[in-house]
């Protein structure tokens, strides 16, 4: 009888530890353009709440050899319910400068 309750107790234990089939979250608002001078723009929001939105612009440089060229520097921001149930948002860029963000879950960078 104690094997029974036990293999029962292990079948129950696998079952719950499935994965849970989660209907996908429907896309409420989208949009995308790209342009022929490579510069572009998109933005989504979904049922639950979450967006996003990013630029592209072209923009003229120097690359590594001091030579003249054109690179994508982009800007966006992002949005979501997180596990507290409060909406954040989270802004970035990436230029020859790397890439930044910032809000508030985005550990904040000590200056030296």
């Amino acid at each position: 009888m104690k094997s029974m309750i036990i293999v029962a107790l292990a079948l129950v234990a696998v079952a719950a530890a499935l994965p849970v089939e989660q209907e996908p979250v429907p896309i409420v608002r989208s949009s995308n353009e790209q342009n022929p001078d490579g510069s572009y723009s998109f933005e989504y929001e979904s049922a639950d709440g979450s967006k996003r939105q990013e630029v592209g612009t072209p923009t003229q440089t120097v690359d590594e050899e001091g030579k003249p060229a054109t690179a994508i520097f982009v800007r966006g921001t992002y949005s979501y319910v997180n596990p507290d149930g409060n909406i954040e948002t989270i802004q970035y860029e990436a230029d020859n400068n790397g890439f930044s963000a910032e809000g508030p879950s985005v550990p904040k960078v000590a200056s030296r």
